[in-house]
């Protein structure tokens, strides 16, 4: 059994708020929580981004999906909050939700689109600090994912899934349960954006430690059978992060 700790995924944050003086305002009570979140959980990387309306908002999450944590501000002009938040969910999005409000009749449409709460402004700290951090206890519970571009289209392949990475040139291979996804990236990025239950066996591979059946010097025998290369010195290193993948414990972590 695949035995992952809880961990905070890289926090990517939005605030859609179309009062300048309120944007402002949270977004700055967001930066001292975050701050003192990263305190706590070491590795952490996280960004805030400020937008003055729906729009604005949308033309990055065409190119970038991986917003994780989402407060908008219901009555904006153009794309309302609750709109804007309806598109994401369509669009598979499983970003947490906090609507900014300043009326209680808006409370029933939250219940579709899986908003975690409403904070009625004017905003109060220890009160936003609180949903923060049900946010973050949720976002924890969430499988580890990475998100990729292939083919015109953006897919979440979760960590589970992954068998390797294969590098070719340019282009990355990610080998999964649901096939092949060849994808325009370096191997360096990608892992990066992987946790540390990827191990980079040689320069052009990057292997799933739940998925290795057999380690020996110079590779690595998947589960479905492919050899893949393990780069010279690299022996004692793998097995090592391989003890300690199967050694850690469950924190109340979710298991595949």
């Amino acid at each position: 059994m695949n035995r992952i700790q809880n961990k905070m995924p890289d926090l990517k944050i939005a605030i859609c708020e179309d009062d300048p003086d309120q944007a402002r305002s949270v977004a700055e009570m967001v930066g001292r929580w975050e701050a003192a979140l990263a305190g706590k959980e070491k590795g952490n990387r996280s960004q805030v981004r400020t937008y003055a309306s729906g729009e604005a908002f949308l033309c990055d999450y065409e190119k970038e999906k991986d917003f994780n944590l989402l407060l908008l501000d219901i009555e904006m002009k153009g794309i309302s909050g609750v709109e804007l938040a309806r598109r994401l969910r369509r669009e598979k999005s499983r970003a947490e939700i906090l609507f900014l409000t300043s009326h209680t009749e808006f409370y029933g449409e939250g219940y579709e689109v899986d908003a975690l709460h409403y904070l009625i402004k004017p905003i109060r700290e220890e009160k936003l600090r609180q949903v923060l951090e049900r946010a973050a206890q949720r976002l924890r519970a969430e499988p580890p994912s990475v998100l990729i571009s292939t083919e015109g289209e953006t897919l979440r392949l979760y960590e589970s899934e992954i068998y390797y990475v294969e590098a070719f040139l340019h282009y990355v291979s990610f080998v999964t349960a649901q096939g092949t996804f060849r994808v325009r990236e370096k191997m360096s990025q990608v892992e990066q954006r992987l946790s540390d239950g990827f191990f980079r066996s040689h320069r052009s591979c990057l292997v799933s430690l739940a998925c290795v059946r057999r380690i020996a010097r110079g590779e690595v025998q998947m589960e479905d059978g492919r050899i893949l290369p393990l780069a010279r010195g690299k022996y004692d290193e793998i097995n090592r992060a391989y003890i300690c993948f199967y050694d850690r414990p469950m924190g109340g972590g979710w298991e595949t």
